[in-house]
């Protein structure tokens, strides 16, 4: 599925666009909802998270409101956005909430008219304005970075790399491992934001590396955890994080030129089977409780303001960040793979 460009630049940001039509009056969880969820009995959730964290999530919602089965779709953003653009084609009615790790995504189907607006009290109490809709159509479940990582038993101290730039290093040729942006909504927007502060150039000398290229971010972390490469490009930093908390011989590097930051959207489909179990898993989701469920567990970082970082994971405030613009990879989203995959030859 192509991506149609904006239909006015600036139109449909994500977090803190303008608004277009008024927000949804915030809903309380009542009884009321809770039953109408039980009734339907399930949810299905589609997700690029990584499924050693979605199911997880999952069962904990299940065990919150027993009843309502959780059914987890699990695949890369791109493919994820490919999929419910067929499913919406052939009137499939089968997503219930979608998350993806490219917020251009959702401005794509917001403009199209598949949103449900939805709007929690806590939500609208404790998540600041910057992350979610105006429009209350999606809201930010969590943020990671695309950060570099090596492992510590193949790469010795004093070759470690610093940022991006050192990984064009000769010493560095066949070491090298990274996500593709056909498939994965995180190196997709990474990409985006590597291509700008660095160009497209360094992509070309990149591709002259020979780079293990896998499909999703979430290969990278578990590539350098079996010791295939000792150096991943990109992937998303939370694996990096819960390997090394394994005890796995990983450390995460957070470039010099700083390092892509990913929002991850959320939002429920207007044709959702099942939409009181919808707003009830968003809005646990999104409630302090299952915000810091997610936090403890992988070590995202929260959009709800009363859940803290976790404990031993830097401030995302104190790291370099490359901007995200989700607006400008909705409109740059095939060039991107188009150029890339030129370049790499995947």
């Amino acid at each position: 599925m192509r991506r149609r460009s904006l239909v006015a630049a600036g139109l449909l940001l994500p977090f803190g666009a303008r608004v277009l039509s008024a927000a949804p009056p915030p809903q309380a969880i009542t009884p009321e909802l809770v039953d109408a969820a039980k009734k339907e009995g399930k949810v299905t959730y589609y997700t690029a998270m990584d499924l050693s964290v979605a199911e997880p999530v999952a069962k904990a919602f299940e065990a919150k409101y027993p009843g309502i089965k959780v059914a987890v779709e699990r695949t890369g953003a791109e493919r994820l956005f490919n999929r419910i653009g067929q499913e919406v084609g052939s009137n499939i009615k089968r997503v219930d909430v979608a998350n993806s790790s490219d917020a251009a995504h959702f401005i794509v189907w917001k403009r199209q008219g598949w949103l449900e607006p939805f709007l929690t009290l806590d939500m609208a109490e404790n998540i600041p304005a910057d992350q979610r809709d105006p429009d209350g159509t999606f809201v930010n479940q969590r943020t990671h970075l695309s950060a570099i990582a090596y492992n510590t038993s193949l790469v010795k101290p004093e070759d470690v790399p610093k940022g991006f730039n050192d990984l064009l290093d000769p010493k560095y040729v066949g070491k090298l491992v990274k996500g593709h942006p056909g498939y994965s909504g995180t190196i997709m927007t990474a990409t985006h934001q590597l291509a700008k502060a660095l160009g497209w150039a360094y992509f070309e000398k990149l591709s002259k590396q020979k780079v293990l290229q896998v499909q999703s971010a979430t290969e990278p972390p578990k590539r350098i955890e079996a010791g295939e490469r000792a150096i991943a490009v990109d992937g998303s930093d939370y694996l990096f994080w819960m390997a090394k908390e394994r005890g796995a011989p990983i450390e995460v590097v957070h470039a010099i030129e700083g390092t892509p930051q990913i929002s991850n959207p959320m939002a429920i489909f207007k044709a959702a089977p099942n939409p009181n179990a919808a707003r009830l898993l968003v809005a646990w989701i999104m409630s302090a409780e299952g915000q810091q469920f997610i936090v403890n567990l992988s070590g995202q970082y929260p959009a709800h303001k009363l859940v803290k970082a976790k404990a031993g994971r830097p401030a995302l405030a104190s790291i370099k960040t490359l901007p995200e613009d989700p607006a400008e990879v909705e409109k740059s989203a095939d060039e991107i793979k188009t150029r890339y995959q030129r370049l790499f030859k995947v």
